[in-house]
């Protein structure tokens, strides 16, 4: 019995990841609007304790955030769309600069340690990892897109998401308790303790790490326009959108940062604003890694990491933009169910007897 358990389990997780991965198009504003009516609702709930409805409390709620959301389009996606342009536009000179600055700096020694074969090798290896790289951003950004534009335009997206997200935010109580319902008695308490400690996790990382992006970001993008960096703003604020994958976004703003730096400051020796460079990125990650990250994110949410690398990334090229909703939670949901299977397993007698224990799957 358990056995057919196990397996009827199995297959309805393995139906269900085939069914998100055929309908990823269209599944991508109902997702989002879900994600966005969970994070909304503990702000309905406190309108609603002031007195307020809930139909007006969401109503308000998800009016105000259309309204933020495209005064911020507005304003950041030309000034982004801009800098972005002028980034890939200046990309050529500033790889054949990086190239010309090597056969300066070190060609001599390279030249006498190899000779000028290696000296090309060099030089070539610079352009074609530069190229490559670009190469590897734009094509994951492209799966990105094409996955989450396939069947959809951007202008459905912002259509249904907010429609979705409004009639699940006004019914999420009642949904809540339908489903709480669902669950057998004797396992209740089991299921709302593993679902408590999901949403601490899920809702702690998104709100902590999205706190730590905007301040790093405009750490970052701050700190390279006073050094006066080219593209500075650019490049800080993709760093701290990139801080979302734990050692990326500073690894990712760091090597294009100490590389328009090389080619903006070096004719002149400039060490000062080399070095100015290098100190905002190094502070910002001290600052991320001892202070903004343990005050905001803190160790309760139990995200390693790794397991968060590999799941925003893995989800992200399975789904697209979807697979980077569906991530954080998934990976949330499995590690809290591993520590739970982990904690249940410990507190067994098949860990705790001294002579082996059969077990015989074919009994409940």
């Amino acid at each position: 019995m358990m056995r057919a358990r196990a397996v009827i389990g199995l297959a309805a997780l393995v139906a269900a990841g085939l069914l998100v991965y055929m309908l990823r198009e269209v599944m991508l504003p109902f997702v989002a609007g879900l994600a966005l009516a969970y994070l909304l609702d503990p702000l309905a709930d406190r309108l609603e304790r002031l007195g307020l409805g809930r139909l007006a409390a969401s109503l308000m709620i998800l009016a105000l955030f259309v309204v933020a959301l495209v005064v911020c389009l507005l304003i950041l996606v030309p000034l982004a769309a801009n800098q972005v342009a002028a980034l890939v536009n200046a990309l050529p000179a500033m790889v054949s600069r990086l190239q010309g600055i090597i056969a300066e700096r070190a060609g001599p020694l390279l030249q006498r340690l190899g000779g000028a074969d290696v000296l090309n090798e060099l030089q070539s290896s610079v352009g074609t990892l530069a190229t490559q790289g670009g190469a590897w951003l734009l094509a994951f950004l492209k799966s990105i897109w094409s996955g989450s534009q396939a069947l959809i335009s951007i202008a459905s997206l912002l259509v249904v998401t907010p429609v979705v997200a409004f009639y699940i935010l006004v019914d999420w109580d009642r949904m809540v308790a339908s489903i709480d319902g669902w669950v057998p008695p004797r396992h209740r308490a089991t299921v709302r303790r593993l679902a408590t400690q999901i949403d601490t996790a899920i809702i702690g990382f998104v709100r902590g790490q999205t706190l730590v992006c905007l301040i790093l970001g405009t750490f970052y993008a701050v700190g390279l326009w006073l050094v006066g960096l080219n593209f500075g703003v650019l490049i800080g604020l993709i760093a701290g959108f990139l801080t979302f994958i734990p050692y990326v976004g500073t690894l990712t703003g760091f090597m294009i940062s100490v590389g328009v730096a090389l080619v903006q400051f070096w004719p002149g020796s400039d060490w000062l604003h080399l070095g100015l460079t290098v100190g905002v990125f190094l502070l910002g990650q001290f600052l991320e890694g001892n202070v903004i990250s343990p005050k905001l994110v803190g160790e309760s949410v139990g995200l390693h990491p790794v397991w968060l690398m590999f799941a925003l990334l893995a989800f992200g090229s399975l789904f697209g933009f979807l697979g980077l909703l569906l991530a954080v939670p998934v990976a949330a949901s499995i590690g809290v169910l591993v520590r739970f299977a982990l904690a249940r397993y410990l507190e067994s007698r098949l860990y705790h007897a001294e002579q082996p224990v059969l077990i015989d799957l074919r009994q409940d």
